[in-house]
């Protein structure tokens, strides 16, 4: 076990936004702890793959309890894992509001609570979860209400956490990020999206990764909603 370097366990790992941030704190010479349900193995030493349903608590106990147990430690927990479903709000079924809830949400409490707790035997850590704007502005013709109640519940969550653990060391922020290429967008669909930003363009993956890095790196900010959305949330 070596526990000379920070370890950060990140999830929604395996693709889009979650598998950039994973290079960009390789890159700063990082541990990873990577979850997601079709995560696989890697040969990189450095890196502990966990497959499984972020939403399943027993997923969340087994994420913090081998990430310990391989690197000694958890320094930062990146809370990227995420689902959209976009409709009608009347047109949603029960299926759907479970799913959402069961990522966006159970997601987040369970591996978030288990993280922390391993964090105060330290006094020190941090917790960066990626949200949304559209949790704080809603479009007129795009369907964000799932989105706008879990995504706009983890905002709050994150300013109540930031209060509580505050005087323990354990600092706590988010990003919101507009609409980033991401797989999720087709190309041809580019042009259409990046007009809901006021600078006129999507954002990359990279732009998110960044904002992560910059508040982990950043340590008299905690409670901070870090809005990377193209002026999208400043108005139109």
């Amino acid at each position: 076990m070596n526990t000379s370097h920070k370890v950060v366990v990140v999830t929604g790992a395996s693709q889009g936004i979650g598998a950039e941030v994973v290079k960009a704190f390789r890159k700063l010479d990082y541990r990873i702890v990577a979850t997601a349900r079709s995560i696989k193995p890697t040969d990189d030493a450095n890196i502990l793959t966990i497959a499984g349903d972020i939403g399943d608590p027993a997923t969340a106990r087994r994420v913090i309890s081998e990430g310990v147990a391989r690197f000694g430690r958890i320094d930062t927990l990146v809370n990227n894992a995420g689902i959209y479903i976009g409709k009608p709000f009347t047109e949603h079924t029960a299926d759907d509001y479970a799913a959402v809830m069961n990522v966006n949400v159970a997601g987040f409490y369970y591996i978030t609570q288990l993280a922390i707790a391993e964090m105060e035997k330290h006094s020190s850590g941090h917790v960066v979860s990626v949200t949304s704007s559209a949790a704080d502005v809603a479009m007129s013709g795009v369907y964000t209400v799932l989105a706008a109640l879990t995504k706009g519940g983890l905002n709050a969550a994150t300013k109540s956490l930031a209060i509580e653990y505050g005087s323990k060391g354990i600092r706590v922020n988010a990003v919101a990020p507009g609409i980033i290429k991401t797989p999720m967008h087709a190309p041809d669909t580019y042009e259409a999206l990046g007009a809901f930003h006021p600078l006129g363009r999507m954002g990359e993956m990279s732009d998110i990764a960044n904002a992560i890095l910059f508040l982990d790196a950043a340590p008299f900010i905690t409670g901070e909603i870090l809005h990377v959305d193209g002026g999208q949330s400043a108005g139109r």
